[in-house]
């Protein structure tokens, strides 16, 4: 990892610039895809599954006896950790469900809010480097929480033609049922668009790779709503001379191993650590079965020395990370002074790991700095609100004239003729 010292404000910019790859050359390889699947449906998605997942598949939608299989081929260790995390991701999310109050904004003019939810949205879980059975948890259950009707999951199978059995096992886990073998491309077009197999959806949440998140991107423009803008994950260590290295080199790594283009940054006013966590970042990861890809990540990951704890503010809420660790004597301190970060973990004892998997909280988060404008999926993300208002004798006398002198003003004369016919039936005029 590069080590900077003291560097300038003027510098910052540079430190914090995440990994760019250029994705132009693909653009025209992923509307090409998505066109396909709009127009010739489960044809082209199986056609696209044999060229890039190299399986041909008879049946788009895994069944009941695959799903059932699953259960009998993952350890009872594993399913008891599903279940486990299941239940605390089931907890933390329902407790954002809460009434929504309804407010008299003057005399006879009552205004409320219901949430309604998305009544079908699609989830996409990668498959690639990982079998990512934590998303489903992560996207599933809240979905379920929130009420949806239809949760379609495409995830792509491997070479065998089967779904991996720890995610089918999550899916079951989390009452989903609608699961298809698609990845990639072909995956995001089919919830988009709809096909033959696969239900047209309204919403696609989850993460992918550079293809997977262009054509989210591109299907969002006009066909269909996503969760959030998405990029490489990425971690924000903060750490003070109390921090434990070998447990902050360990969670540098814990990002670095997602892939070759995560990041991890080491933010710190302490000389002393620095030394010593470079040496336990070296050793760690040494022992990576995922050695090869977190060596690429740690080429343009960081560990920057700044003067003082206003500076690791400053600095923090300048880069918005995806996850920020806040290991310090007083985490709190620092927390409460940050403004923009996806999910924060607090204390010597908190991973993000404990967050990625378990504790409750979701890992859709957002990347590449959308932390300042975007929060990461919760209940609300499943959900749309609708605004409600009645108006009484009572409120007509009330709101009526202001709402003609207004729609007046602004020249819009059947807006004020609607008020001003009511207002004249209660006075009765």
């Amino acid at each position: 990892m590069r080590v900077v010292e003291y560097p300038s404000k003027e510098q910052w910019d540079e430190l914090l610039a995440r990994p760019h790859f250029d994705n132009s050359s693909l653009i025209a390889t992923v509307q090409g895809v998505l066109n396909d699947v709009k127009e010739r449906g489960d044809v082209a998605v199986r056609e696209y599954e044999l060229k890039f997942d190299k399986v041909e598949l008879s049946d788009l939608k895994v069944s009941e006896a695959e799903i059932s299989e699953a259960e009998s081929l993952i350890s009872a260790e594993l399913k008891s950790a599903i279940e486990d995390a299941a239940k605390n991701i089931a907890k933390f999310h329902a407790a954002q469900d809460h009434e929504l109050p309804s407010v008299e904004t003057m005399p006879g003019v009552h205004c409320w809010q219901k949430a309604k939810a998305i009544s079908k949205v699609g989830l996409y879980i990668p498959g690639g480097t990982a079998p990512l059975f934590s998303t489903v948890l992560m996207l599933a259950l809240p979905a379920k929480i929130a009420g949806c009707k239809q949760i379609v999951l495409c995830t792509p199978p491997a070479k065998s033609g089967k779904v991996h059995p720890a995610v089918l096992f999550a899916a079951k886990v989390a009452g989903v049922s609608d699961i298809y073998k698609i990845g990639g491309v072909q995956a995001i077009g089919a919830m988009a668009y709809g096909t033959e197999s696969v239900p047209k959806v309204y919403k696609i949440f989850g993460p992918g790779n550079q293809y997977v998140t262009a054509a989210k991107q591109q299907v969002s423009l006009k066909d269909v709503a996503i969760d959030m803008p998405a990029g490489p994950s990425e971690v924000e260590v903060i750490a003070d001379e109390t921090a434990n290295p070998a447990f902050v080199a360990a969670d540098l790594l814990s990002q670095a191993e997602h892939g070759a283009d995560s990041q991890a940054i080491l933010i710190t006013s302490s000389k002393e650590l620095v030394g010593a966590v470079v040496a336990e970042v070296e050793k760690q990861v040494a022992a990576l079965p995922r050695l090869e890809l977190a060596q690429k990540s740690l080429e343009h990951s960081r560990i920057i020395l700044v003067k003082d704890l206003d500076e690791v503010i400053d600095i923090t809420n300048a880069y918005a990370p995806e996850h920020l660790i806040i290991s310090t004597n007083d985490p709190m301190k620092i927390a409460d002074r940050i403004e923009n970060a996806g999910s924060l973990f607090l204390g010597h004892l908190t991973p993000e790991s404990a967050g990625d998997y378990a504790s409750g909280t979701n890992h859709t988060l957002p990347t590449s700095g959308y932390a300042h404008a975007y929060s990461g999926v919760n209940l609300d993300s499943f959900r749309k609100k609708m605004t409600y208002q009645q108006i009484s004798p009572e409120g007509i006398k009330n709101i009526a004239k202001i709402v003609e002198v207004m729609a007046e003003n602004e020249q819009l004369f059947a807006h004020q003729n609607a008020m001003t016919l009511r207002r004249l039936s209660v006075e009765g005029k």
